[in-house]
């Protein structure tokens, strides 16, 4: 998620001070990515270094409102045009940890994806018993946070597909076949180059 376009975007609607943007963004996102306000104003701070808000006199009760300049609302526009793209390198936890699991000598890789299929579970059910029907009254506050929800009961449903996935193929192989022993080679220094498809070589 970038809070940096997101508060672009809000800016980009009319001046705001950080509390009012903290509230702001929980709108129009369900609440389901908490923002405190030192990220809030470090952001800001950060637009402003980049010319792409300016902040304002403070009114008379303290409040600072920050104000988009034409860079930031071409910023926001951009932005909103373009696709996310998910880079190719995987972050995810689960699948790191189901990687290590099923190669490390010793360990169950089996039990581990039964108690993440569970917690999954679990968190499908909790979300979907929080959804309503839709409907034709529902507020736009409403719309934001089950557009929110809609996206993380799909992604839970996606993860027991996956975690099915795994289990069906390390069960095409022996245990023994699948652990891995701890190299007696020595690393060189240097992190491995990119390569197109080949393996990774390592730098001195």
């Amino acid at each position: 998620m970038s809070v940096r376009q997101s508060l672009l975007a809000i800016l980009d609607q009319g001046p705001c001070y950080g509390y009012q943007l903290r509230h702001e963004f929980d709108r129009r996102t369900g609440s389901s990515w908490p923002l405190n306000v030192g990220q809030i104003y470090n952001t800001l701070e950060r637009l402003e270094r980049d010319r792409l808000v300016r902040r304002g006199e403070a009114d008379d009760r303290g409040h600072v409102y920050w104000q988009i300049t034409d860079a930031g609302s071409a910023e926001v526009a951009h932005w909103l045009s373009s696709p996310v793209i998910r880079t190719a390198a995987t972050r995810d936890e689960i699948a790191v940890k189901l990687a290590l699991a099923a190669t490390l000598p010793g360990v169950d890789v089996f039990a581990t994806i039964a108690a993440q299929r569970e917690a999954t579970r679990l968190r499908r059910e909790s979300l979907a018993a929080q959804s309503s029907a839709p409907s034709d009254h529902e507020t736009p506050e409403e719309l934001a946070r089950s557009l929110v929800r809609d996206s993380m009961i799909f992604t839970a449903e996606a993860e027991e597909r996956w975690l099915d996935h795994v289990e069906t193929r390390l069960s095409g192989h022996p245990t023994h076949a699948l652990a891995l022993a701890l190299t007696t080679q020595h690393p060189k220094r240097g992190r491995p180059s990119k390569t197109d498809g080949r393996p990774p070589t390592v730098l001195a």
